[in-house]
């Protein structure tokens, strides 16, 4: 390809879909120093750089944990919900999901629906009419079922001003699936979405679980599901999209940990396998800024991994068909996409 036509600009190009990103990863090294400041923490770049590196998933969520420490009061939900759209809309992201993490939240006894409020607020001016956003709120699945079912009540109450779905992330292999079944049937009793990580640093067994046993509409990650014929064929059949991130599975440990892997880098992720076997799969950024990565760079990773742009076309649409949207919106983001597939010439 010409530098014209390279693949970074004819991704960039595609107005596209994110439906698996954190808003609290995506805090950038310069704005955790700013954070920090903020609260009377001295903090070098040097320093971020050191604890965004990550021998493991636990590691990752140490990390996660230290820079949220310094996102204490709505003006900080605020900042980063602006910074965060605004790079959204450079990558010509027209539509996102972005899940807050309320258990969090919750575990330092902040106001939620204020925090809510600011980064609503300024997520909403940042994006104009450019940027469509949606909220996930994420309960971390180590902090037990209790207070899963207090983040689930609070989606409920806050699902008119934009929430659309719960989520579960964090560890896990903390607690069984099971144990979260009353809070994943109160969720689709409230008219939200259901949505699990799973199969990212647990088996293909996860996925299965999260699927029939929490009913998730989209699973996290779910990439263990490659070593499973039975569970690839669940996902085909009841159409269940994965959201996969495959910079954060490399820098996690989660490709390396699939059982019996040789996994070592991200040639070498499953992505190609898991589109070719049938899945439903989008990309999606996980937690950018603590992975150094963004959407139109996890497009091109996906070819490292095997894929032709004409797949990645195909990914690109899956992304806007899962999207929880009334099908009318979702019709019309299609359009739009399938309009600039014409533009250029791609045909899949």
């Amino acid at each position: 390809m010409t530098r014209a036509t390279s693949l970074h600009d004819t991704v960039r190009a595609w107005p596209k879909a994110e439906l698996h990103l954190h808003l609290e990863g995506s805090i950038e090294p310069w704005t955790a120093v700013e954070l920090a400041a903020h609260h009377g923490h001295e903090l070098t770049l040097q320093h971020v750089h050191a604890r965004y590196k990550y021998a493991d998933f636990l590691g990752f969520l140490d990390a996660f944990k230290w820079v949220t420490s310094f996102v204490r009061e709505p003006q900080d939900y605020a900042l980063i919900a602006r910074r965060l759209v605004e790079t959204l809309r450079e990558q010509n992201v027209v539509y996102a999901e972005v899940t807050l993490s309320i258990g969090v939240m919750l575990l330092r006894k902040q106001d939620v629906a204020a925090n809510f409020a600011a980064l609503r607020s300024a997520a909403e001016n940042a994006a104009g009419s450019a940027l469509r956003v949606q909220w996930v709120f994420d309960a971390a699945r180590q902090f037990g079922v209790e207070q899963a079912m207090e983040v689930a009540r609070l989606a409920a109450q806050h699902r008119r001003e934009g929430v659309v779905a719960l989520g579960m992330g964090g560890d896990e292999l903390a607690i069984p699936a099971e144990e979260f079944r009353g809070v994943y049937d109160f969720v689709r009793s409230q008219g939200l979405h259901a949505l699990v990580h799973a199969g990212e640093v647990g088996g293909a067994d996860e996925v299965r679980r999260a699927v029939e046993v929490l009913g998730a509409e989209r699973v996290g990650h779910g990439i263990a599901a490659v070593q499973d014929g039975d569970v690839m064929e669940l996902l085909a059949e009841r159409r269940i999209p994965l959201e996969v991130c495959p910079t954060s599975n490399l820098r996690t440990g989660a490709l390396a940990k699939l059982a019996g892997s040789e996994r070592t880098g991200l040639a070498d992720h499953p992505v190609a396998e898991l589109f070719h076997g049938g899945a439903p799969v989008t990309l999606s950024t996980d937690d950018p800024a603590m992975f150094q990565t963004n959407l139109i760079r996890e497009y091109e990773v996906a070819t490292a991994a095997g894929l032709r742009l004409q797949d990645l076309a195909r990914i690109a649409e899956e992304s806007i068909h899962a999207a929880f949207l009334p099908e009318s919106q979702r019709d019309a983001l299609l359009a739009r996409f399938r309009e600039m597939l014409r533009v250029q010439g791609l045909v899949y």
